[in-house]
């Protein structure tokens, strides 16, 4: 079993709560790591958005902090009016998870992939196709919306590792391509290498940019070819100077938000736990870059959503 691509270990499964133990694992499968200085309370929720919205990208099996299982975390974030969440998975083990919650929760709608930083383990243990080919047959599923997340990350992969990481994005493209849903790219440190593999191999009809890291550069890539692009608790940051310039050139009809829960928490909460209830923060710190009302770029966001991936009902 590879190593998990973002710091996190397998917690032990908690039995409790409704329908837990219809989900392989139990309600958590990871638990993000602690180096014991961070503030895992919980904030406060913030009011709902005048329309619902959507979080298009988080990752309910991570445990962080506090005990706020995936049916808690998706009862707040009904409350916050987050009308529905994509789950995310990033190897096999989350993967299949996210496909069981999406056919239990009407609420969520499912992406499954191997990370990219996954796929150097599986090709070591010399697993990868078997893998791909357990993604292939989870991405055939009606909920299953999204081929995800899958793409390239140069910041922790050497060259080595970065040939699995080529394989295994051609590989979910076809995927997704196959099946007719979208792709959801992680690109850290590989702006160029994501594109140049995009338009060589064919990008799917609906392709993501999740958690968007790019600049105004990429973000003009993106609107000539029609890409969405995911903006993240990032954006709210106030030195992310690079989202603030691309969000102002982005095509508004192929913009996304996300949590990508339990990570990246919005402004003013920044280092604390993140869950989907926060994803009107995002909303609204974005309205302002943009100069525009809350209300509106909210009932924009999730009509792009639902264009993207389809309808929750």
């Amino acid at each position: 079993m590879p190593a998990h691509h973002d710091g996190t270990a397998p917690a032990r499964p908690v039995p409790e709560g409704p329908g837990a133990t219809a989900l392989p694992g139990g309600e958590y499968i990871r638990e993000r790591f602690d180096d014991g200085k961070r503030d895992l309370s919980r904030p406060e929720a913030p009011a709902p958005l005048g329309v619902p919205i959507y979080d298009n990208h988080t990752h309910l099996e991570i445990k962080d902090g506090d005990d706020f299982p995936y049916w808690a975390a998706l009862d707040a974030a009904e409350r916050a009016g987050v009308a529905g969440v994509i789950q995310v998975g990033g190897d096999v083990e989350s993967s299949e998870w996210s496909a069981a919650l999406a056919r239990q929760d009407a609420r969520v709608l499912a992406a499954v992939a191997l990370h990219p930083n996954e796929a150097p383990g599986y090709a070591e243990a010399g697993t990868l196709d078997e893998a791909l080919a357990r993604i292939d047959a989870l991405a055939a599923e009606p909920r299953v919306r999204a081929v995800g997340e899958t793409g390239l990350d140069f910041f922790r992969t050497g060259e080595e590792g970065q040939r699995a990481q080529h394989a295994s994005f051609e590989a979910h493209i076809e995927i997704a391509k196959r099946h007719g849903i979208a792709l959801q790219i992680h690109d850290r440190d590989a702006h160029d290498a994501v594109v140049e593999t995009l338009l060589r191999v064919g990008a799917p009809e609906t392709t993501v940019f999740h958690c968007f890291s790019g600049d105004e550069r990429l973000a003009r890539i993106a609107a000539e070819h029609g890409w969405y692009l995911s903006f993240a608790g990032t954006v709210t940051f106030s030195n992310a100077r690079n989202l603030h310039a691309a969000l102002a050139v982005a095509d508004r009809s192929r913009i996304l938000v996300e949590t990508d829960a339990p990570f990246l928490t919005p402004a003013p909460f920044r280092g604390r736990p993140n869950s989907p209830y926060l994803t009107p923060l995002t909303v609204r710190s974005m309205a302002e870059r943009l100069s525009v009302d809350a209300d509106e770029l909210a009932a924009e966001t999730a009509a792009n959503t639902v264009r993207a991936y389809g309808s929750w009902d």
